[in-house]
Parts: structure tokens; sequence; C-alpha cells
């Protein structure tokens, strides 16, 4: 078995005491998206009513393995030399401080993608997220010395890490396999939205 660090109770039960997990505050950016744009976007996805549900589901899977799932992700980004100096420092040597403090947030992106309703203040912190992919906010929320922006390329190849690994995690807890089947196709659903709305402040408004 691989070894389980449990998500930090910060993560999970207190979430507004995250440093820079801005959501549902006057501190996240104004998404210049519209709700409309939002049911657009979910019909296009093609995440139902009953995937929201099952979301729920998944949460109560993921929640503890949150942490987990982010070391995982840091470990194979972090064996990509060309990778590191977007989470290190500009020479891609480590920033351990850098790490500690944007991981919570990276953790709770795993809860939020299962629980969150697609609101205003969803809308929102998602644009928030993608501003602090980019030169308008990256490395300001931590104060960090790092490269201050992620192509977008990159963004979007590793989402496919992101999504092929959930289903060992789903698959933990004794969930049938057409239970597992039914989470993770929910899950990816839910996590193209997100990535799909991080997009918005690489792109002019017409080519998005």
């Amino acid at each position: 078995m691989r070894d389980h660090t449990p998500t930090p109770k910060l993560v999970t039960e207190h979430s507004e005491k995250i440093p820079g997990y801005t959501y549902g505050t006057d501190e996240a950016a104004v998404s210049p998206l519209t709700l409309e744009d939002l049911e657009r976007l979910k019909a296009v996805v093609g995440l139902t009513r009953q995937d929201e549900e099952t979301l729920i589901e998944a949460a109560r899977v993921l929640a503890d393995q949150a942490d987990d799932m982010v070391t995982a992700y840091r470990k194979r980004l972090g064996e990509l030399p060309f990778m590191r100096a977007y989470s290190g420092h500009p020479d891609g040597s480590s920033n351990p401080e850098y790490g500690a403090a944007s991981k919570p947030r990276f953790d709770r992106f795993i809860i939020d993608a299962c629980t969150r309703p697609l609101d205003q203040d969803w809308l929102n912190y998602q644009h928030e997220i993608g501003l602090r992919h980019t030169r308008a906010k990256k490395n300001a929320t931590d104060h960090a010395d790092s490269l201050d922006h992620i192509p977008m390329r990159y963004l979007l190849a590793f989402t496919a890490v992101v999504i092929a690994t959930a289903r060992e995690y789903l698959a933990t807890q004794g969930a049938s396999a057409e239970q597992v089947d039914r989470m993770h196709a929910a899950f990816t659903k839910s996590v193209m939205l997100h990535v799909t709305v991080w997009t918005r402040p690489y792109v002019d408004a017409a080519d998005w």
C-alpha cells in the first residue's frame, strides 16, 4: 500500500483559515464570465444534476486523500526538470516555503471540485485561480520567488494526470467498479470545467 497522509483539518474543516484562500470573499477577482456562460459550459462538458450528486459521493472518498493526491502531482512535476522553476526558484532549485504555503489551497481544490455549488462565487474564485497561474498574479499571494507565469500548454496538459490518477483514489474505499466509473466520470467533467474557466485570463475574450 502507498503511504497515506490524512488531509489536514485546516483544509477539510476550516478552509476559511487557509492563507490566500479567498473563496466567496471580496478578495477574489470578479469573473468576466456570466452565469449564462457557465450554464453553456456545463452543457458542453455534459455535467448533469446526477453528476453533481455523484460528486458529493466522490468527495467522501477523496477528501481525506486530497493531500496524498497533491503530493503525487507535485512529485510527478518535480521529476520534470523543465517544470521545477514554476513551483521552485527561477533557477529550478527547491522552494519549500512556496510549496508549503500553496499546498493547502491545492488540497482544497480536490474537495471544492466535488462540493462547491456552481454559482457566482465559484466563477469568481476560478478566475482568481486562473490569474494566479499568469503574470497578473503568479507569486503574489505567497510573495514567492518563482517564475511569474505558467504557460497554458502545461496547465492543460497536466489536467490529464489529475483526471487519470483520480480513479486509483476513488477505488480505495471499496466502491464497486460501476460506482468508481460513475464517480470518475463526474470528477472528470468537474475538473475539465474548472480548468476551462482557469484559461480565461490567458486568452482575449474574442478568442476564448
